[in-house]
């Protein structure tokens, strides 16, 4: 069953983390974005409720798949937090209610990990996906992501400074200078930049760059940092390594 997950706090110094938020989510419009928290734990729902709404969200609560889809069809969300794990219709198959109706952004909440839980939820058109336990900064950072990766905007490029990826186009330029990159290291760079300020790990990123399939060494993944690294010059410091875990791609203006 789906239940709409909102945001708790543990800590009080999150208060100052989210005055900054409610400025600065998805690209700091002021129009305020609606979330659908669904989880049959209520403890967990008001959790992430309380997260949420100190980051400027409105949130509404959803205790089963079938109330969230009875929600998703009368209310526009901008994005839903989906429990795998609910009596009833569970994740996966309120999921692919969902999709039969809406593309409203979806992010997982999963307690078991196991790899087959990811590659079904990105198969049913999950856009992103947490394991249990989290951290609600850590989710709040993902909806963000998410909510910038997916929402509509008049100039769909990110930019950072003199250095502007362009999707649609699939080109890089720094200044006025196009820089000459392989596929690999466009799709590499534009996950990175899409999750700005999120820890991505290597493994995560062979899966989202690479594909499910792929056999290699996720050391490929260094080598490729450092060839982008090289290509961008005094951007280089963009791409982060967080030693023993991965890379996150960080902008301070």
């Amino acid at each position: 069953m789906l239940d709409t997950k909102r945001f708790l706090v543990f800590n009080d110094s999150y208060t100052a983390y989210a005055d900054f938020k409610q400025c600065t989510l998805a690209g700091g419009g002021n129009q305020v974005k609606k979330v659908l928290i669904t989880d049959d734990d209520i403890h967990l729902r008001k959790l992430v409720l309380t997260y949420a709404e100190l980051d400027g969200f409105q949130c509404e609560e959803a205790e089963c798949g079938e109330d969230a889809i009875r929600k998703i069809e009368s209310t526009p969300f901008d994005i839903v937090v989906l429990d795998v794990m609910m009596p009833g219709p569970n994740g996966f198959e309120t999921l692919a209610e969902i999709r039969k109706t809406s593309e409203v952004p979806v992010i997982m909440l999963t307690a078991r990990g196991e790899e087959y839980d990811r590659l079904l939820g990105f198969k049913l058109g999950a856009d992103d996906y947490v394991q249990k336990p989290f951290s609600p900064k850590e989710l709040m950072a993902r909806v963000a992501a998410v909510l910038k990766r997916t929402g509509a905007k008049q100039d769909a490029n990110y930019r950072f400074g003199e250095l502007c990826i362009s999707p649609d186009a699939r080109t890089v330029t720094l200044g006025d200078s196009a820089l000459t990159i392989t596929p690999k290291e466009f799709d590499l760079l534009l996950t990175l930049a899409q999750n700005e300020h999120i820890v991505l790990s290597r493994e995560r990123l062979l899966e989202k760059v690479w594909g499910y399939e792929y056999l290699g060494d996720a050391r490929t993944v260094d080598t490729h940092v450092k060839s982008l690294r090289e290509r961008l010059g005094h951007y280089r410091k963009l791409i982060q390594t967080v030693w023993g875990v991965g890379y996150k791609f960080e902008y301070n203006e």
